[in-house]
């Protein structure tokens, strides 16, 4: 049932990312990261919170850290979280807090621990947060001692192991902030800013801002706001007395008028700073640097999506939090490397399945020009199918969130969008994925109403939750978002559509998110002509990638998956879903060059290859590698994903098969030919003229390896280098299907994190500094450990010239 009336929905928004020294995502105190020299024992041991305990025996190790990826990879354990180990692990951490701190208050901010955590300060219990997606901070004032050492500790009980249908991680896989902070101070998250109108020449910007005051008295004090260009010019300032009350939260709203306002766009997301200074007898007590990006948000039900006024489609997809062999405790320069070859090939739009992500990851999407969709959960109050032995194989498990669901959700939702609000990527707030998945659990009589083309389990099953309870669930959900931010729409991934439509539950949403059901595009936008709809979860085919391109009110697609990721994994051997655009390395697959054709502007082009099918003769292939080797005369299907208005095929210089037009129908041209040793090349045109070409060689045996780093220079504090590994030929010709075992060896102030080829089926062990390339290639994450100095980094292989990487740490 319909009850939503908005049919245009119109979001006038300026948004700001807190940035403060630290990069954590508070917007007052003085931060200071605390990750280093923490101590770790993965077992519940007794009495672990207590700070007399001799923990001289721990494991040292610096945060992030994520112990399930360390562990062993095993057929008996669960493959919805890549047949990896929970457990119950304890932190500990040693802490001094000088005399001179006496009077300040000192808050602990954590950005993310899996799951169920406990956190004691000095044996006193100080916080519990079951969410393991979710930042939260506690106050340590009252319980510490000044001068002298103080002990941190934090249990982590992730023994439900199987408690989500993805690999999750274990233990306190994101950072850990000590927040100094004046008595007087800014409210966690405690700086929001959106716009009253933006028109060509000025935008008019409102600035809320809360303070807390723990000081027992009245504060007098003086915000003064200070709007820079990303020159460092001065754009627009303003300033407001403020009387914070003690024992509360105090707040103002402040305009600022901004002339000539530069807009967000994916082209060319700008950003401002904004300085908040907060000021008590003329003395600054806190402050808060804070990154703007001014952009408009327009959701039609008729017209789609605008931004600043432009009709733009989301050419999205759906990642996970992992990085694959590194578990879900991942650098924020390999999601860098990841979005800019999702950019490259043409995604302007990434939704965060099906949790809050690491804050860096949106930090990226606001640099570099993406749109988001937040998302807060994947179950409510009832448990959804885990599969245990294979996905959608076998009986299924029933762990989960769900437990704490009903006590946590409005707290955790509302946390989502006070941490996320400030993010110009942000467009969608998203209270749950497939929650009303038909049967998993709720069920509905309309179940029972003939071929309704979704997955039923069986019909109506009326001892299974009644379906009716979603839309009391999602209006009180939805309330929670709105009383946090009205900038944005609240929406959610729909997937049993058909039932919903018989619940108040996409009647509580601004915009709907429809789930793989393309087949009901068109005649709920007939039956509900008021309803915003537009594709939450999509697959790769073209006819999905159509039924957005071609109609005028569906404004997004997002597609199952961006990258491969960990659990939800088929029968062993199986290291996850691996459906991505591209591989756990983050490279570009053969069905992201297919997608690229799709979506990119640019003239592009690229080949891939297999037999030629025998059965199923029209079959064309997204996941054709370009590889040229084959048996001489053997039947070969050539593919070409482009763009372009016409291609020709060359072998060995000379035209082969007929010129072939552009297929809008599949995206993909092929041909069938003979095998013939040596070099094959497609050329694009358009207008009868050339506009791309690719070739791929037909390789000898593997000689050598080749080495291609990002950069050669590091920070020496935990910095990065992404070392990328190619089997080559005499000739230097990419060995597609060399499988050779590499060693890496790293000489200096560095360490190797992983070592990662992409091979969804091989289940050895990552971590350690030996692996088989897949493909040809293997990919390298080699880290500063926090001094000055050259780094070597050498990779053998049996029979193979070795490669090395100069690498400097400063």
């Amino acid at each position: 049932m319909e009850t939503n009336p908005l049919k245009i929905l119109v979001l006038v928004c300026v948004l700001f990312l807190i940035v403060s020294k630290s990069s954590a995502q508070v917007s007052f105190g003085n931060p200071q990261n605390i990750n280093e020299n923490w101590l770790f024992v993965l077992e519940d041991q007794a009495n672990a919170q207590n700070a007399d305990l001799d923990d001289s025996k721990w494991r040292k190790l610096d945060l992030p850290h994520d112990w399930s990826i360390e562990g062993q990879l095993s057929p008996t354990l669960a493959s919805c979280t890549g047949y990896l180990p929970g457990g119950v692990g304890w932190y500990r951490k040693h802490l001094a807090i000088p005399e001179d701190q006496k009077g300040k208050k000192q808050y602990i901010y954590f950005e993310g621990v899996y799951n169920r955590s406990d956190v004691y300060v000095n044996g006193n219990l100080v916080g519990k947060r079951p969410n393991g997606y979710i930042s939260f901070m506690y106050d340590l004032t009252p319980f510490l001692n000044y001068g002298t050492d103080n002990v941190i500790a934090v249990r982590v009980d992730h023994s439900r192991a199987a408690d989500s249908r993805w690999y999750t991680g274990s233990g306190i896989y994101r950072n850990v902030f000590l927040i100094t902070a004046d008595p007087v101070h800014i409210h966690q998250w405690g700086v929001f800013y959106q716009t009253k109108s933006v028109v060509k020449n000025q935008a008019l910007l409102n600035v809320k801002v809360e303070m807390d005051n723990t000081s027992g008295s009245d504060a007098a004090l003086s915000v003064n706001l200070l709007l820079l260009s990303a020159n460092d010019e001065i754009v627009a300032k303003g300033s407001q007395k403020l009387q914070a009350k003690p024992s509360g939260t105090s707040s103002l709203n402040l305009d600022l008028k901004l002339k000539n306002p530069v807009l967000w766009k994916l082209e060319n997301p700008y950003l401002y700073r904004l300085k908040t200074e907060i000021l008590q007898n003329g003395k600054v007590i806190d402050q808060a640097e804070t990154q703007v990006g001014i952009r408009t948000l327009t959701f039609d039900a008729n017209k789609g999506f605008a931004l600043n006024g432009e009709c733009t489609k989301l050419k999205g997809v759906c990642i996970h939090h992992d990085g694959g062999c590194l578990g879900s405790a991942v650098p924020p320069q390999v999601w860098e490397r990841r979005l800019q070859n999702l950019k490259a090939m043409g995604c302007n739009a990434i939704r965060l399945s099906h949790n809050p992500q690491a804050p860096e990851l949106y930090d990226l999407c606001d640099k570099m020009g993406f749109l988001v969709m937040d998302e807060a959960f994947d179950e409510w109050k009832y448990a959804k199918r885990k599969w245990l032995t294979g996905w959608n194989k076998g009986t299924p498990g029933f762990e989960g969130s769900f437990d704490f669901f009903d006590e946590w959700s409005d707290r955790d939702v509302t946390d989502m969008v006070l941490r996320d609000r400030n993010h110009p990527s942000v467009i969608m707030w998203s209270i749950g994925n497939e929650i009303d998945y038909p049967n998993d659990p709720y069920s509905h009589p309309v179940l029972d109403k003939g071929t309704i083309n979704q997955p039923v389990y069986g019909g109506y099953q009326p001892k299974n939750p009644p379906a009716t309870e979603l839309g009391d669930i999602a209006k009180r959900l939805a309330a929670d978002v709105r009383k946090a931010d009205l900038s944005r729409p609240v929406t959610a991934a729909l997937a049993g559509v058909i039932m919903s439509n018989e619940t108040g539950y996409p009647g509580a949403l601004d915009v709907v998110g429809y789930n793989y059901t393309e087949d009901r595009y068109e005649m709920d936008h007939k039956k509900y002509p008021e309803r915003v709809i537009y594709g939450s979860e999509n697959g790769m085919g073209m006819a999905s990638w159509k039924s957005v391109r071609d109609s005028e009110n569906i404004f997004a697609q997002f597609l199952w998956a961006g990258i491969d990721y960990l659990g939800e994994s088929n029968a062993w051997p199986s290291r996850g879903f691996h459906s991505g655009l591209l591989d756990f390395a983050g490279n570009l697959k053969p069905r992201g060059h297919f997608r690229r054709a799709l979506w990119e502007t640019k003239p592009v082009t690229h080949l891939g290859t297999y037999p030629a099918p025998e059965q199923r003769r029209n079959y064309l292939s997204i996941d054709a590698w370009p590889n040229w080797n084959y048996e001489t005369g053997e039947n070969i299907r050539v593919v070409c994903y482009t763009n372009c208005q016409k291609s020709k095929l060359l072998l060995n210089g000379k035209q082969i098969g007929e010129e072939k037009a552009y297929d809008n129908n599949t995206g993909i041209i092929s041909w069938d030919i003979p095998f013939e040793a040596g070099k094959l090349e497609v050329v694009g045109y358009n207008n009868n003229q050339e506009a791309c070409r690719y070739a791929i060689q037909t390789s000898a045996r593997p000689f050598a390896l080749t080495a291609k780093v990002d950069k050669m220079k590091l920070s020496k504090d935990k910095d990065l280098a992404q070392i990328e590994i190619q089997v080559t030929d005499e000739n230097g010709v990419p060995v597609m299907l060399s499988d050779d075992e590499v060693t890496c060896q790293t000489d200096g102030p560095a360490k190797l994190l992983g070592l990662e080829a992409g091979n969804n089926s091989d289940m050895s062990n990552y971590r350690d500094n030996v692996q088989r390339v897949y493909q040809g290639r293997i990919l390298a994450y080699v880290q500063t450990t926090g001094t000055s100095g050259q780094i070597k980094v050498n990779f053998t292989a049996p029979w193979l010239k070795p490669v090395e990487v100069s690498l400097e740490s400063k």
